[in-house]
């Protein structure tokens, strides 16, 4: 009977303990969450009760698990197997606890500060710190399990000896991937480039959606994601339109005819903007900037507070300018030119023989198809 009954209660009084444990700490957290709702940070520790209770549960297994006499055979095993549950629950809660910190740090931040571009660097940041502590508690735990294994402790002198030369040949051969991580630490702590930022990268317009260690997305407009090592923006030139301040100047060019009435296009071009919500009231401007011997070229600018607001003052401009002129000044579009040729001085144009000439009295007449 005491063979059936001890491993029952030392088993179970350990499940009983923690869940009476991870119980009493929960009410805690949310009676601590409701009390300071200015922060997340309780409500966010809440997360972590799963691997809390696992570390509490192997925690007392693995100290009361000779008291229980339970497999007696396979004692040095199960102590093994549950010394790794213990390293690697402590591991989890860990990250739990360091992402609940982070998060609330950062919501704060965000709550305080009201400038986008600050928030999306600090939130660049604040993820690529999650993945580092992430990746360093997991190389930790994953050596402390190692080494609890007899032969890994008898291993460790001879690795820690040859560590050197393991070194360099690690780091020759993961060369680029060093690269890629040191990077990504230089575009979080050096501000180039942030999550939510809209970039121009070979050719290719988009918005920043995930940063890591090793490489950077950029969702497009339409949708599709390019994904590339954050080594290119350490290395190669990108065009960053949420650098400083996100309101820009977009431009218009329309190619017209020489007659084309210009003072009536440009108090179209006010009318236009003033009907346009993406329009931010900033500038705007309508002048000739080249001519051909068929058209001119006219350019209007137009200002908007960020990106996506210039993009569509642009088309909505570019839509209404070119049906009013069609509806109102057909003659101010582009058109295939005919006309006789332009006599010489004298009016006098010599015969295909050369021996006879003629001299015309009308002017050359112009026509227009």
């Amino acid at each position: 009977m005491e063979n059936v009954l001890r491993p029952l209660i030392v088993v179970g009084g350990a499940v009983v303990l923690t869940l009476l444990i991870g119980w009493v700490t929960d009410l805690l957290l949310r009676k601590a969450d409701s009390r300071h709702s200015e922060t997340p940070l309780w409500g966010l520790l809440r997360r972590g009760r799963v691997p809390y209770q696992l570390v509490l549960c192997t925690a007392l297994l693995r100290g009361s698990y000779d008291q229980a006499e339970l497999i007696r055979e396979h004692r040095i095993a199960v102590g093994q197997v549950l010394t790794l549950v213990l390293i690697g629950s402590a591991a989890w809660l860990v990250v739990r606890i360091a992402a609940a910190v982070v998060d609330s740090t950062y919501d704060r931040y965000a709550r305080v500060h009201h400038d986008a571009a600050r928030v999306r660097r600090v939130r660049t940041q604040v993820s690529l710190i999650m993945r580092v502590v992430t990746a360093i508690v997991g190389v930790v735990a994953v050596a402390a399990m190692l080494l609890t294994f007899p032969a890994m402790r008898a291993a460790g002198a001879s690795l820690l000896a040859s560590a050197g030369v393991l070194g360099i040949v690690a780091g020759v051969a993961a060369q680029s991937t060093l690269a890629n991580m040191f990077a990504g630490l230089q575009i979080a702590f050096g501000d180039m480039v942030r999550l939510g930022d809209t970039v121009v990268v070979d050719g290719e317009w988009g918005t920043v959606e995930e940063i890591t260690l090793t490489f950077l997305t950029v969702r497009t407009w339409d949708e599709r994601r390019i994904t590339m090592p954050v080594s290119y923006f350490t290395s190669k030139p990108f065009e960053n339109w949420s650098r400083g301040t996100p309101q820009m100047t977009g431009i218009v060019y329309w190619h017209l005819d020489h007659s084309a009435p210009l003072e009536p296009m440009r108090e179209k071009l006010r009318d236009i903007l003033r009907e346009c919500p993406a329009w931010d009231g900033r500038d705007y401007g309508l002048v000739v900037t080249d001519s051909t011997p068929n058209t001119i070229q006219v350019r209007a600018l137009v200002t908007a507070k960020d990106a996506d607001d210039v993009w569509k003052v642009r088309v909505t401009v570019r839509e209404q300018m070119i049906t009013w002129l069609a509806a109102e000044h057909p003659y101010a579009l582009p058109r295939v030119n005919t006309a006789d040729a332009v006599l010489p001085p004298g009016g006098i144009i010599p015969s295909q023989d050369g021996a006879a000439a003629r001299r015309l009295h009308e002017p050359p007449r112009a026509g227009r198809d």
